[in-house]
């Protein structure tokens, strides 16, 4: 007998606890990992009310390990003096073989680690990196310019449509 209701489809749902929307507009994106997070009882409580924010948040290997930086938790009011520090380093966890993929990748010139998204899966806290070149203001203004022909061509076709 299965101790979760739902089966399958019950452990596959997730949760996204926060997204960092920006990062897909000033990064191009090119692979991206799942890593579990460590985190206190209250910085638990807090991501699940959503109360996260990815902005300028990044992570890099330290000795033989990755951590997540300025990622800001806030603070869980029922925890009183119990709680947690907002801006605290916290520790990613990922297998020995892809933290090493990660580290090659991350100490060539000009990539960075960017959290795309904090999510829930099965009840477990993971973040999803994704490694990422920074693009310059040109780029940006391209990728604007392409967004907007992309959303008028599907306007022209929904008319289009209708008639």
């Amino acid at each position: 007998m299965k101790g979760k209701a739902g089966g399958k489809a019950a452990d596959a749902a997730e949760k996204v606890a926060a997204s960092n929307r920006r990062a897909r507009f000033d990064y191009d994106v090119e692979d991206t990992w799942e890593a579990g997070l460590v985190l206190t009882g209250s910085e638990v409580k807090s991501l699940r009310e959503g109360n996260v924010n990815l902005s300028d948040a990044y992570a890099m290997p330290r000795g033989e390990e990755l951590w997540l930086l300025n990622c800001r938790i806030g603070e869980y009011q029922q925890a009183a003096h119990f709680g947690h520090a907002p801006l605290r380093d916290r520790k990613l966890l990922m297998n020995r073989a892809e933290i090493d993929r990660v580290r090659g990748k991350v100490e060539q010139r000009g990539y960075t680690l960017v959290p795309l998204r904090i999510y829930f899966k099965q009840g477990w806290a993971k973040v999803e990196l994704g490694l990422a070149r920074g693009r310059s203001h040109e780029d940006r203004r391209g990728a604007i310019a392409e967004r907007e022909s992309k959303r008028e061509m599907d306007r022209a076709l929904a008319r289009g449509r209708r008639r």
